[in-house]
């Protein structure tokens, strides 16, 4: 502790000429400021993944560099962290191409899982040992300690997986606002979608078939695809089509017992999502919450004009935004109850903080399709 407060210390004093190290913290100045140190409470060191500039991800956070220690004030919270996900809006965000991002140099990462180490003497309801999440996310989750106010740190149950806990925010939450914000939906009504195998694809298809509601799956054409469909099927998809299946002029056809979507998701753009616009029904709706193709969506005039079908987005930063946000914190207690009953699940892969670089490759799609790569800082 007495090596951490020396360096606290020695941070805040104004230059006192050639002195050695050990006269400088000897000096009357330097000791009137110690005792004052010695009454702060610090953070450990953290080592963090942190970027100076933006640019490719695999090029501008190669190091993990060590931060010092920093105070933990009478509102602050002092969080270990355990497990962080590597999320495609992280891998934009150190771009520089994603709309919301903190000013560089920054520490990556936007959410994840942490225990309290240490708190503020004005905290309430937080003591070490507690399980939090930062709610609403908040930047900076790639590294070993975070210092912030008590505001931004949710508790939640202990007995929550790690790792769902420390993902349940930005991918489930999304699945669940889009469920619920748009179309008023009802057990034995119908969605449709496209990117059915990304995360926030596979947690529509669970919370949907948890409440009843039939799912129709869009994937793309790839080798091993009847493999993938019946993993998805396991998860509690209805039905599940490869874009090639349709090529037909009436997809609806392909469709047994099932009523016309009402609601559709796209994440794709392009071809996908005007697959996903032929199985909606009159008067439906399509959200787009991304475009992974990086295609345009083109929607023909009769499709306004006799379907009279309308398009929406979904962006969770901006849902987070209004006044909505203060369900958040609600609403992922009840994703985490899921997940601790296997009703909610995904496959995930656990990485050592130190294989880091690694993980990211993976995350970049430089080794194909992968789970999603989860930062474990334990091991």
């Amino acid at each position: 502790m007495a090596s951490l407060v020396r360096s606290a210390t020695l941070r805040f004093l104004k230059p006192l000429g050639n002195l050695t190290l050990n006269d400088a913290f000897n000096h009357p100045r330097t000791q009137t400021r110690s005792v004052r140190a010695f009454s702060t409470t610090l953070s450990p060191p953290s080592k963090a993944v942190v970027y100076e500039q933006h640019g490719p991800p695999d090029r501008v956070t190669r190091r993990v560099i060590q931060l010092p220690p920093v105070e933990v004030k009478e509102n602050d919270v002092c969080v270990k962290m355990l497990a962080a996900p590597i999320n495609p809006s992280d891998i934009n965000r150190i771009e520089g191409v994603y709309p919301v991002r903190p000013q560089v140099p920054a520490v990556g990462g936007y959410e994840g899982v942490g225990e309290v180490q240490s708190v503020g003497s004005a905290v309430k309801g937080l003591l070490p040992g507690d399980l939090v999440i930062p709610s609403p996310p908040s930047f900076g989750t790639w590294q070993t300690h975070i210092v912030k106010d008590q505001s931004v740190w949710y508790k939640i149950n202990k007995n929550s997986p790690l790792e769902y806990a420390a993902t349940i925010t930005v991918n489930p939450l999304t699945a669940l606002r889009m469920l619920e914000d748009f179309v008023t939906l009802n057990k034995g009504d119908a969605i449709v979608q496209n990117g059915a195998t990304s995360i926030v694809g596979q947690c529509i298809i669970q919370l949907a078939h948890h409440r009843g509601i039939h799912n129709i799956n869009i994937i793309r054409d790839r080798t091993g695809s009847d493999e993938v469909k019946e993993k998805l099927k396991n998860l509690g998809a209805d039905e599940v089509f490869t874009e090639s299946q349709l090529e037909v002029k009436n997809v609806k056809g392909l469709l047994s017992g099932i009523p016309e979507p009402a609601l559709g998701f796209n994440c794709v753009g392009g071809n996908a999502a005007s697959l996903v616009l032929k199985f909606l029904g009159r008067g439906g709706t399509m959200v787009t919450y991304g475009g992974m193709s990086k295609k345009p969506i083109t929607v023909s005039t009769s499709s306004f004009i006799f379907k009279d079908l309308s398009l929406r987005g979904f962006w969770l930063q901006n849902w987070m935004s209004t006044e909505k946000a203060k369900e958040c914190r609600v609403l992922i207690d009840s994703l985490l109850d899921l997940a601790r009953e296997g009703k909610l699940k995904y496959e995930m892969e656990l990485v050592p903080f130190d294989n880091f670089n690694a993980a990211l490759d993976k995350a970049l799609g430089k080794q194909g399709s992968q789970p999603k790569q989860v930062i474990n800082f334990q091991l």
